[in-house]
């Protein structure tokens, strides 16, 4: 299969992979360099600085927070000019803390020869805070331990 390098089948491509745990094409899909800017001041705000730290820190580290098996990925839309491209998706989840995370996001990628090379990523920071990150708030069992 041959790697896609139009900027919005890259994005496309790699929104999908998410959505369906596709862990070889999520990795393939970003530059070795790559940034991720989440902004906000959530503990998973500020520039996320290369593949692995974007895939293993940022990405990853959401797991935790989420019942496995409960997260949903839509693509809402797509816009494309040159080598940027703006998507919207929805995303939901049960959280261990008991609550329902439902937000819808919109990412501004760049893709150069085939990889994204950089995303600003925009949501309901808020609604992050309350749902992934509440203050005192104790993990309860998902029934997956």
């Amino acid at each position: 299969m041959t790697t896609p390098t139009d900027p919005r089948t890259v994005v496309i491509r790699y929104i999908e992979a998410v959505r369906d745990g596709d862990a070889g094409v999520i990795h393939d899909s970003f530059a070795e360099d790559a940034t991720w800017h989440y902004p906000g001041d959530l503990p998973i705000s500020k520039v996320w600085n290369g593949r692995d730290a974007i895939i293993n820190d940022f990405l990853g580290g959401m797991g935790p927070v989420l019942v496995p098996d409960t997260l949903e990925i839509a693509l809402i839309s797509t816009l494309a000019e040159g080598e940027r491209v703006v998507a919207e998706w929805t995303s939901k989840a049960e959280t261990v803390y008991g609550g329902t995370y439902d937000n819808r996001c919109l990412g501004i990628y760049t893709v150069r020869n085939g990889r994204i090379t950089s995303v600003i990523e925009y949501a309901d920071t808020h609604h992050v805070a309350t749902t992934l990150f509440p203050a005192g708030a104790t993990p309860q069992s998902t029934g997956a331990e």
